[in-house]
């Protein structure tokens, strides 16, 4: 059984992906046999509830789309380079390189909406910490239970051993990655099976998004 909450909190793509209850999600690679195949995420009840298609479905690199259980799309995420140049006097020019992960969702009429944006971490110098920080868009509502107050979640831990936090930019845990010690076992890989814990009235759908991210990062299941 999960930890009820009273508290509600603003969701980032949408409300109907939270649940009343803390949620433990299983996320499971794809084949091996599909590069770049991406996940599925199952439920408690092994519905599936969540799917990421790498760049070994989508055909692309740099890109990855995030569905629900019925197959609709929820997010479509891209890898963003920008190239600034700053003049130095009348003789030096530094060309900068800016990489980001930015996360789409959709309005009603299909348009696409930017959701969040994540500098890629081996450019950031937070990274040295086990520091991510992921800036989330839009305008939330003044509560003092909104976890997206100051807009932006962080990730603090180790991805790659499945050892890692999310949380809310008041350091309070929003979602955690782990992997149980029978699980290794059974499947021998860390990478290939592990869990996604998620706190009541949080936003399932944006936290598999941002795993999606991760995933991709670490050279793993949506890499080609």
């Amino acid at each position: 059984m999960g930890v009820r909450s009273s508290k509600a909190v603003d969701p980032v793509l949408s409300r109907r992906y939270s649940s009343e209850s803390e949620a433990t999600l299983v996320v499971r690679r794809r084949p091996h046999m599909v590069n770049g195949g991406g996940f599925v995420v199952s439920n408690s009840k092994q519905q599936v509830v969540f799917t990421v298609d790498g760049c070994g479905v989508l055909g692309t690199k740099d890109k990855l789309v995030l569905k629900n259980g019925d197959g609709n799309d929820l997010l479509l995420i891209r890898k963003m380079v920008t190239n600034f140049i700053f003049m130095g006097g009348m003789v030096q020019a530094l060309n900068m390189v800016h990489k980001k992960w930015e996360g789409f969702g959709y309005d009603k009429e299909g348009t696409e909406k930017l959701l969040f944006t994540l500098k890629d971490p081996k450019e950031s110098c937070l990274v040295q910490h086990g520091l991510i920080r992921i800036l989330v868009h839009g305008k939330p509502k003044i509560s003092t239970c909104n976890i997206y107050n100051n807009n932006y979640v962080q990730i603090r831990g180790s991805f790659a051993e499945r050892d890692c936090n999310i949380m809310d930019s008041d350091g309070r845990n929003i979602a955690q990655v782990r992997i149980e010690k029978e699980m290794e076992e059974m499947v021998g890989n860390k990478k290939d099976l592990y869990n996604i814990i998620v706190k009541a009235n949080v936003d399932q759908a944006f936290i598999v998004g941002v795993i999606a991210v991760l995933d991709y990062i670490h050279g793993e299941s949506t890499i080609c």
